[in-house]
């Protein structure tokens, strides 16, 4: 979500503190793995907190069941843990369900992915070398239609990070960010490069309101989030209220090293819009990627194309439709998505098969090793470090918020 600076420093007390309340927790029906099949896990989160973070949030399902693991705490103020059920922003993990919609459209045969975005979106793509008459709803999906990502302006950049106290409840339209967008040049040629671009999703999200009638999330309501039981997804629309149960969410707006903690608990989704507004949980989020994995979502042909990936440049790695896609250290390949906004970094990993699954949430902003939790749970443990900085693939798929 354009948010996705890691930074490295916490104040000291808050270190200390959060060393000695740190426990992790697991599930009755899985608290015999922990120590075997997901211990690896287990040790990746408490070495984020260690490092700084508040709190981290997991859950894996696998052939063995389901385990929920909790390191650190969900409020710094009264130490209270991180519990399953807590709801948490997901940022950019919810252009997977953007993306669901508009395949399963295609597969009503309301729409084809290779429709020109002007054809749906008459005069939106517009101005500065914008061409929404070269652009395909396709290459919205997979970032490589070349339109110039909102989060980049310099005046939107202000007012999320040093500005954010003071616009953090302001609301915007999808109409007014691609217009911010359209302020600028392309990134390049439609089909001629790659360039991750929240924009693409924002208009993804007009394209479905047009071919529907309805708001992109009422269609998610309805063909995700209802089919699947899915009672903790939310999307709050304006609304900056976070639905209990939660615990705080804790950003630093900028980059240096002794940059405040603020509470971000509170704000206004509204900038992130379709590319990244959902509320969830580690309980939906697993049910969700083992359904879209796993195939009961989407027909065969649509399916195919939510797995056909492209280059994400020289960083190895490839983007989908909304998930991506990396091959581990222990030669496994795991298809995934992040996710950050204020005080929010999430990760959902899954199998191919949709068999396995893993879903985590940091309640800080600030730094995320999330290739060493992925190469923990699915690999068994952190790699060589020398491997770990090869896997370009990796780094490049997570750093994707």
């Amino acid at each position: 979500m354009g948010l996705r600076t890691v930074r490295t420093a916490l104040v000291g007390a808050v270190v200390a503190a959060l060393a000695t309340t740190g426990l992790a927790t697991a599930s009755a029906a899985g608290a015999g793995q922990d120590a075997g099949a997901h211990g690896a896990t287990r040790a990746a989160m408490a070495a984020e907190v260690k490092a700084g973070i508040p709190g981290i949030l997991g859950q894996v399902q696998d052939k063995l069941g389901t385990w929920h693991g909790s390191v650190g705490v969900a409020d710094l103020a009264t130490d209270r843990q991180r519990l399953p059920q807590d709801r948490f922003r997901i940022g950019s993990i919810s252009k997977a369900f953007v993306s669901t919609v508009l395949l399963q459209l295609e597969a009503e045969g309301r729409l084809d992915l290779d429709d020109t975005v002007e054809r749906r979106l008459p005069g939106v793509v517009r101005g500065n070398g914008h061409d929404g008459g070269r652009i395909t709803v396709r290459q919205l999906l997979n970032h490589t239609s070349g339109v110039f990502n909102y989060t980049k302006d310099p005046g939107m950049v202000e007012k999320l990070t040093s500005g954010f106290p003071e616009h953090r409840y302001d609301t915007y339209t999808p109409r007014q960010l691609v217009a911010i967008a359209m302020k600028h040049r392309p990134d390049f040629r439609p089909g001629q490069g790659w360039n991750y671009s929240n924009t693409n999703y924002v208009l993804a999200g007009m394209i479905v309101e047009k071919v529907t009638g309805h708001t992109y999330a009422a269609e998610i309501q309805k063909r995700v989030i209802d089919k699947l039981g899915l009672r903790a997804t939310t999307l709050p629309g304006t609304s900056s209220l976070m639905p209990s149960p939660h615990g705080r969410a804790y950003g630093k707006l900028s980059d240096a090293p002794d940059a405040e903690i603020v509470d971000t608990t509170e704000l206004n989704p509204s900038w992130g819009g379709a590319a990244g507004e959902i509320i969830s949980t580690t309980g939906d989020l697993n049910r969700f990627y083992r359904a879209l994995l796993g195939g009961t979502l989407l027909p065969e042909r649509q399916q195919k194309e939510l797995l056909t990936t492209v280059p994400m440049d020289d960083a190895g790695g490839g983007y989908g439709l909304g998930v991506t896609s990396a091959t581990l250290s222990c030669g496994r390949t795991v298809w995934l998505h992040s996710g950050g906004i204020h005080g929010s970094t999430s990760l959902a990993v899954s199998t191919a098969d949709g068999r396995h699954t893993a879903a985590f949430n940091y309640n800080g902003d600030w730094r995320a090793d999330l290739p060493a939790l992925v190469e923990a749970e699915y690999c068994g443990g952190k790699p060589a470090a020398a491997a770990l900085k090869t896997n370009s693939a990796l780094a490049a798929v997570t750093s994707l918020r």
